[in-house]
């Protein structure tokens, strides 16, 4: 049997860009020294050591949000409990798009996509760090 694609990536990335939020890296900076903001990088561990991240952040492949993100599952992350404005990121934002809309659709308050992901924060010149366990 074939294969036959019905909607693109592009589709569905575009799908979640008309329902979600979104933070601009200059909003991001000014956030990123609160208390209450939350970032959470949804990129791989191969990325994460590659580029760094940005200090603070959770780190939170994206094959795992839903179960990190429900409370009641055994895999339930802590963070994901908190009141916090989250602000999602990946390399250039189209994870962090579909993430976004998945975490608003679990019910996730607060939840934003940082517009152009890491690539678009290390353009600004925003802070790294290496990833670390």
């Amino acid at each position: 049997m074939t294969f036959i694609t019905t909607k693109s990536y592009q589709d569905l990335v575009a799908d979640a860009e008309s329902v979600i939020s979104f933070i601009s890296v200059e909003d991001g900076l000014a956030l990123h020294d609160t208390p209450n903001a939350e970032f959470v990088d949804l990129r791989v561990f191969r990325e994460l050591q590659k580029t760094g991240v940005i200090p603070g952040a959770h780190s939170c492949p994206r094959g795992l949000l839903e179960f990190w993100l429900d409370q009641n599952s055994p895999f339930a992350r802590e963070v994901f409990g908190k009141q916090a404005t989250f602000i999602f990121y990946c390399d250039n934002g189209w994870r962090s798009a579909l993430s976004t809309r998945l975490a608003q659709d679990m019910g996730l308050q607060d939840v934003h996509c940082l517009r152009g992901g890491l690539d678009a924060w290390m353009a600004a010149q925003g802070p790294l760090t290496p990833y670390r366990w």
